[in-house]
Formats: C-alpha cells, sequence, structure tokens
C-alpha cells in the first residue's frame, strides 16, 4: 500500500476534493440545529438511542433501571473475594481519610482534607496504576469558568442545563458554575499556567453547547498542565500513596457507615485492610468497557470499580443510560484510533467534511448531536471515508486553522496534536486528519449532594464517579471542573466528617454477602466476577472492534 504524506492514495483523491472547497466553506457560516433536527439526528443515529444495547438492572437500589449491557454485566456479577477470606481483624493501614483514585478529582480532595485539618500522616490515597494514571492527565481542550465581564455564572448553568438535556441535578450545576471563578483563581496561586493574551488577560475560546468563549485552556494538554501542579502541590505535603493497590471492596462499621476497603496489591497479590473514619472515591468512569465496541479516549484503567463497590455498599447510581461518544476521535491511522482529537481544533476553525469536502454539520454542536451528525454521515448517507482496515471517518480540515489565525497557530496552541500526526507522517497543518466518535466520558455515576456526600453514610465521591452535574450529556470543559469544584467539596466534607466520628469499632463485609444473596435469589449465575480491575485484549473480537456497529 503506497502512503503520500501519511495518506492512502484514495485517501488523497479525497483531500483534493476538501482543499477545493475549503475557500467557499470558509466564506460561508453554517447555522446550528433545531431543536426538533437536534432530536432527529439523536433517535436516529446516536448509540445511547438503541434500545437494544442496554438492559434494566435486576438487584441493587437501581433494581429496574436501564443501563448499558456491559455496565449491567459488572453490576451483576459476583465478587472477587467471599467475607470469609478476609481477615478483618488485622487492620493493616489505619487512617482518619482514605481516598481511593489517584487522578484529579481525588488528588484536590487530599489538599482540601489537608487544609481543613486532616494530617497529611492521617490520610491514604490508594490507587490502582500510578498516582496521576487517569483520565484528568490526558484531558486537552480545556476548563470552563465565567470570569468575563459579558459572561456570568447563570449564563454557564443555562448552557449546562440545555446540554445536559434538563437531567441535571440543578443543585450540583449551580454549585459547579459558582465555584469555577474561585478554582480558576486558585490553580492560578497554585501556578497553572493558562494561556494568557499579551495584554496577560485570559485566551477564552469556544466550546460546543455553550453560548459564550470561557473555555481556559493550556495549549492542547491542559489536564496534564493542571495535574503537574495539583500533584506538585500533593507531594510537597508528603501525602502517603499507595499505588498499584486498587480497592475492591468497600468495607463498613456495625452502624452502616463506610468505614473502608480492602485492597489489592496487583504486583504481590496481597490483600491489605484499611481502616477510615471517612472515604472520598474517586476511581473515575468506565471507558475501558468499550460500551457497544468502540474505542476509547480513557486511560488503562477506567474500568467502572467504584460504580460497583459503591453500589454493593448501598450508593444509589443516577443517569447510567447516557454514554459521552466524543464526537472527533482519531480514526486513522490505526495506531491511534480512539484517541482524543479535542474539541478546540473545532474550537479554533476546523470544519467537519465528509468524503466530498462538503460541510454537513455546525462544527459546534453539543457533543452527542455532532457525534450523532458524524455518524449519521458515515452509516446513513454513506459520505465517509474509508480507511485501509475498513473503519469510516469524517475529515477534520484542520489547514483551516492556519488560514484563520495564520501559520504556526496549530504549532503554538495544538502542539501535541501536531507532534501526534507528524509521527505517522501526516501535517496537520497541510491535510485534514479523520475522525469518528470514540467512547469518551461517564455522564452518570454515583449520586452526590452538594457536599459530595453519597447515599452511603461515611462515603464521598468527586469527579467522574459521581452523577447528576451533566445529566444525560457533558459539555466540553466541565470534566476538569468538575473534578476540582467536587474534589473539592468531597475533601472538605469528609474532613469535617472525621471531626465528629469516633474510630470505627467493627469491619464488615456483609453488605457484599448480602449482595451476593440478591444474586442468587435473581438467579444470576456466578460466570462474571467484579470489579474488573484492568480491561482484556486477547483475541479476535478485540482486533476487530468497530467493524460491525452500524
Amino acid at each position: 500500500m503506497k502512503l503520500i504524506g501519511g495518506y492512502t492514495e484514495e485517501m488523497r483523491e479525497s483531500i483534493e476534493k476538501v482543499e477545493k472547497t475549503r475557500a467557499e466553506r470558509m466564506k460561508k457560516s453554517f447555522e446550528a440545529m433545531s431543536m426538533d433536527e437536534r432530536e432527529e439526528v439523536l433517535n436516529k443515529y446516536h448509540p445511547d438511542y438503541k434500545p437494544d444495547k442496554k438492559r434494566s438492572v435486576r438487584v441493587g437500589p437501581n433494581k429496574g433501571d436501564i443501563a448499558p449491557h456491559e455496565v449491567v454485566d459488572l453490576l451483576e456479577a459476583y465478587p472477587l473475594i467471599d467475607e470469609k477470606d478476609i481477615d478483618l481483624k488485622t487492620i493493616d493501614y489505619d487512617v482518619d481519610l482514605l481516598i481511593i483514585g489517584g487522578g484529579g478529582a481525588g488528588t484536590v480532595a487530599a489538599l482540601w482534607a489537608n487544609e481543613n485539618g486532616i494530617s497529611a500522616e492521617k490520610m491514604l490515597m490508594v490507587t490502582k496504576l500510578r498516582h496521576g494514571d487517569a483520565n484528568s492527565m490526558m484531558a486537552q481542550g480545556g476548563i470552563q469558568a465565567a470570569d468575563r465581564e459579558e459572561d456570568s455564572p447563570a449564563l454557564h448553568y443555562l448552557d449546562v442545563i440545555g446540554g445536559g438535556h434538563f437531567a441535571n441535578k440543578p443543585e450540583l450545576v449551580e454549585a459547579l458554575v459558582k465555584d469555577a471563578p474561585f478554582i480558576l483563581k486558585w490553580h492560578e496561586e497554585l501556578g497553572v499556567q493558562y494561556d494568557r493574551n499579551p495584554d496577560g488577560s485570559y485566551v477564552e475560546r469556544a466550546g460546543g453547547g455553550t453560548s459564550r468563549f470561557r473555555l481556559h485552556s493550556a495549549k492542547d494538554y491542559t489536564g496534564m498542565e493542571i495535574m503537574r501542579v495539583l500533584r506538585d502541590e500533593f507531594r510537597n505535603r508528603e501525602i502517603p500513596v499507595l499505588e498499584f493497590s486498587p480497592a475492591i471492596e468497600l468495607l463498613k462499621d456495625d452502624e452502616g457507615n463506610v468505614a473502608g476497603a480492602v485492597l489489592f496489591n496487583m504486583e504481590t497479590e496481597q490483600y491489605y485492610v484499611v481502616r477510615s473514619k471517612a472515604t472520598v472515591l474517586a476511581t473515575g468512569g468506565f471507558g475501558r468497557l468499550h460500551i457497544q465496541g468502540f474505542p476509547t479516549t480513557n486511560h488503562y484503567g477506567a474500568t467502572a470499580d467504584g460504580l460497583v463497590m459503591a453500589y454493593r455498599a448501598g450508593a444509589k447510581l443516577r443517569d447510567l443510560d447516557t454514554v459521552q461518544y466524543h464526537p472527533t476521535g482519531a480514526a486513522y491511522p490505526e495506531q491511534i484510533v480512539g484517541l482524543l482529537i479535542t474539541e478546540k481544533v473545532r474550537g479554533m476553525g476546523a470544519q467537519p467534511v465528509n468524503r466530498d469536502g462538503e460541510l454537513f454539520v455546525f462544527p459546534m454542536e453539543p457533543r452527542d448531536v455532532e457525534a450523532a451528525a458524524l455518524i449519521r454521515e458515515c452509516y446513513g448517507r454513506n459520505k465517509g471515508i474509508e480507511t485501509p482496515t475498513g473503519m469510516r471517518g469524517i475529515w477534520l480540515d484542520s489547514p483551516m486553522i492556519e488560514e484563520i489565525s495564520g501559520e504556526g497557530s496549530i504549532e503554538k496552541d495544538l502542539d501535541a496534536m501536531y507532534r501526534m500526526y507528524k509521527r505517522f507522517g501526516i501535517d496537520m497543518t497541510k491535510d485534514p486528519i479523520l475522525v469518528f466518535p470514540t467512547l469518551h466520558y461517564q455522564n452518570g455515576g454515583v449520586e452526590i449532594d452538594v457536599n459530595a456526600q453519597t447515599s452511603v453514610p461515611g462515603l464521598f465521591a468527586g469527579g467522574e464517579v459521581e452523577g447528576g452535574v451533566h445529566g444525560k450529556n457533558r459539555l466540553m470543559g466541565n470534566s476538569l471542573l468538575d473534578f476540582n469544584v467536587f474534589g473539592r467539596r468531597a475533601g472538605i466534607s469528609a474532613a469535617k466528617w472525621v471531626k465528629k466520628r469516633g474510630k470505627p469499632k467493627k469491619l464488615s463485609l456483609k453488605h457484599v454477602s448480602l449482595y451476593e444473596s440478591e444474586l442468587k435469589k435473581a438467579k444470576i449465575k456466578p460466570e462474571k466476577r467484579s470489579p474488573m480491575l484492568l480491561p482484556d485484549y486477547r483475541g479476535e473480537k478485540a482486533l476487530a472492534r468497530m467493524l460491525d456497529l452500524f
């Protein structure tokens, strides 16, 4: 197969059409869809609207609710451990606060718990991989905050509620948007280097579904920049971290409060018992479940462990019937399929166009609408571009950015993207890049209140593991904001809880045994075990992913 500038000859023929229509497209504006048009494309083409891809949960607090098969499989799976196999009288770690998860929400929770009186030596962070191996580190586009005169938290609120199809918990959205300017100021004080104009003001860009430019970014590695600073602050405070030791079950005390967790050391295959007065759940999302076979932007450990543990402990979940598929995941070359192409690329002017160079959708629709429109173009209208392995995609006309913002703007503001493609001989300043929706975010999760408290006493949650903030669809820039706002609130609330609680006396896994009894009563066979911990990529099914979806 002959490649010219990283693309096949057939793809080159399509690129020529894109180049011929570029000048004309730059003169015209494409209007956003009406609400009726959005509903039509969602109902027909968005993966969430396929009823055969979901089923109801048969046990637990959300019995009767609908969720993707892959999620229900884990909720209805049997535990990895048996109550009698774990010696709960031997306490390996005895702390005031246990933080489960080493990403953004967990790190922020630890810092704010420390600020509110929990000493570093009385805390323990446990994480499946390394501290920082999380979706927080991989976030690219930016963080939303209404901090200009022509903007306001009220406008931000309306955008979030509308983008979430009015299914969000209003009080959580209010907390999100009101805390946003404070979070930005806190980051600035810690040393986060957001992009700035020559006069020192923040560079603020558009996000899909937003009514104002309020996206603050650090080039196209914003999550990495935020985590660089947060982890430095965390380490400077010498807060203990136990790596490669995921929690596999929560523990309760004799009063029904969450009182720690059982850990599994993946290197030594030993179990550890952690006793704690309060626990913060910050395990992230479920991208590595590959819902409906989609590739994912998520890190290797995003396997819904927190959902499983919290559910068995009695926590209520919400909005698990919806999944966010980012409109622009890489569709070519094969080595990077599924990786995120930040929304900032479209925010800077790149247009999604079909094989004939036609702009077929407003580039900044909300993510679910944009994703559905791309799927329609590829599989409904058959105007996608096919790759050598049989995938279909849409061109994202990245050279437009250079024409709009000037030569060098891609290397300046999107240098991570530029380098990623340059490795494969593709120059996105000169040629468009091929994209297709990719599994990106867990819209729902463990239900919390404004203090990040779950429905189970002693258990707090922040970040992607929690639900209610985003409703049925998250807008760009609100995930980084979410983990900061509710990670902070979880840390503060957990610190308050610790101060009024004594040491848990008797630890128990009885709730796990009771859940197992529910599974047996529902005649669910012990064919699966959860939490998953790590995805399995062996076999033909993994290699054939995405080829038979539509």
